[in-house]
């Protein structure tokens, strides 16, 4: 199963309108296994990391006043994920690009005044 970034804003009721997110695969987040292996693991963690971690036991939220909290956690990890990819046992490139399409997705988030998910 595969693990996937949306973006959305919230409707006039407080619940969730998904936004249009770019075909192609830019909107996979990984695997299922890389809940524990990569986003939620010790080598993530030990980095400072509080949003990725989530994703270990539950689906990962990111609400508008979040959204550049998260992207500043995203950059302070950007430079350790050859790192975190040998510690979770996936190749470096398949981790950045994955990496790069939640980055994106969050960008996107904080232009329409929204949040993302991970899911």
């Amino acid at each position: 199963m595969s693990l996937l970034v949306h973006t959305f804003v919230h409707d006039a009721d407080g619940g969730y309108d998904f936004l249009e997110d770019p075909e192609h695969g830019r909107a996979l987040a990984g695997f299922e296994s890389t809940r524990t292996r990569l986003w939620g693991s010790e080598a993530i963690r030990a980095l400072g990391a509080r949003f990725f971690p989530r994703l270990d036991g539950e689906d990962l939220y990111v609400e508008r006043d979040e959204i550049d909290d998260f992207l500043a956690e995203c950059e302070a990890v950007r430079p350790h994920l050859d790192h975190l990819a040998g510690q979770g046992g996936y190749d470096p490139d398949y981790v950045a690009r994955r990496f790069d399409n939640i980055v994106a997705a969050a960008l996107r988030a904080k232009a329409a005044a929204g949040g993302i998910v991970v899911w």
